[in-house]
């Protein structure tokens, strides 16, 4: 799931990364500026699985000074819309993220 957002990210002209350690997608790991675009979440319980992302697209970033999101204090979070400079057409990102799932995992959705 990271790698379909990095490449979603990288049709916008954005490197971003993992970082060794955190889960989720990252822009300038190992620098001051290190941020976070994605949060990544996997769950298993009674046989089942259940997954999931947050990807930052147009997000309102202020409540995230509310609270210490994923548990890290030294490190910020950004949004599509903060990286690029304007809002981003919402439906454009879920079609290219959904893309990269469907060649990544090798799916057919009907």
């Amino acid at each position: 799931m990271e790698e379909a957002v990095i490449l979603t990210l990288k049709e916008y002209g954005l490197a971003s990364e993992r970082s060794p350690g955190e889960t989720g997608v990252w822009f300038d790991v190992g620098t001051t500026k290190a941020r976070k675009i994605c949060a990544l979440g996997v769950k298993s319980s009674r046989w089942v699985t259940m997954h999931g992302f947050a990807f930052n697209v147009n997000s309102d970033l202020s409540y995230f000074g509310n609270i210490i999101p994923c548990g890290i204090t030294d490190k910020s979070v950004t949004s599509l819309q903060q990286e690029l400079g304007g809002e981003i057409n919402m439906e454009e990102v879920k079609n290219k993220v959904k893309s990269h799932l469907i060649d990544l995992f090798d799916m057919e959705i009907i």
